[in-house]
C-alpha cells in the first residue's frame, strides 16, 4: 500500500447551529393556536359582559316602570320568577319561604329569607311597602336575576 504524500488531511469542522430566527413552521402553528385561543377567550369575555350590561338595563327598565315601591317589589319579583323558570321547571309556582330559600340558594347569609329580600314575600301586597327598603332589595334582586340569566343558578 502505497502512502499518498501529497494528500493533506484536515479535521472535521461542525457546521453552525441554525439561527432562531425565523422558527420552523411548526412554531408559527403553535403560535397562531396560543393567539386563536387568547382571542377567542378575550371575545367570550366581552360577550359575556356585554350580557351582563344588557340584562341589568332590561332589570333597571321593567322596575322603573313600575310607578310606586309596591309596584317596583311586584316587578322585581316577576323578573325573578321569569329567571328562576330557566333552571328550574316549577320555580314561578314557588311560594314564600320555599320561593325565598330558592333565590337564596347559593348566596351567603341568606340575604332574601333574612335580609332585604324578605320584602319580596309580601312587599308588594302591604299598603306601607314605601316603607320598606327598596334600594338595597332592587340591588339584591338586580344582582340574583343577572345571575340566574347568566345560568348561575344554584
Amino acid at each position: 500500500m502505497a502512502t499518498m504524500p501529497d494528500l493533506v488531511l484536515r479535521d472535521i469542522h461542525q457546521s453552525t447551529a441554525p439561527s432562531w430566527w425565523p422558527p420552523a413552521v411548526g412554531w408559527w402553528w403553535v403560535g397562531a393556536a396560543l393567539l386563536a385561543i387568547v382571542c377567542g377567550l378575550a371575545g367570550w369575555r366581552m360577550f359575556r359582559a356585554w350580557q351582563r350590561r344588557r340584562w341589568q338595563r332590561l332589570f333597571d327598565r321593567e322596575v322603573a316602570v313600575a310607578g310606586d315601591a309596591a309596584g317596583r317589589i311586584a316587578a322585581m319579583s316577576s323578573l325573578l320568577r321569569r329567571a328562576a323558570r330557566r333552571h328550574r321547571s316549577d320555580a314561578d309556582r314557588l311560594q314564600g319561604d320555599d320561593w325565598l330559600s330558592f333565590l337564596d340558594a347559593g348566596a351567603a347569609g341568606a340575604p332574601f329569607s333574612t335580609g332585604a329580600g324578605a320584602a319580596l314575600r309580601d312587599g308588594a301586597f302591604r299598603r306601607d311597602a314605601h316603607a320598606l327598603e327598596t334600594t338595597a332589595l332592587h340591588a339584591l334582586a338586580r344582582r340574583r336575576f343577572v345571575g340566574l340569566m347568566m345560568g348561575r343558578g344554584r
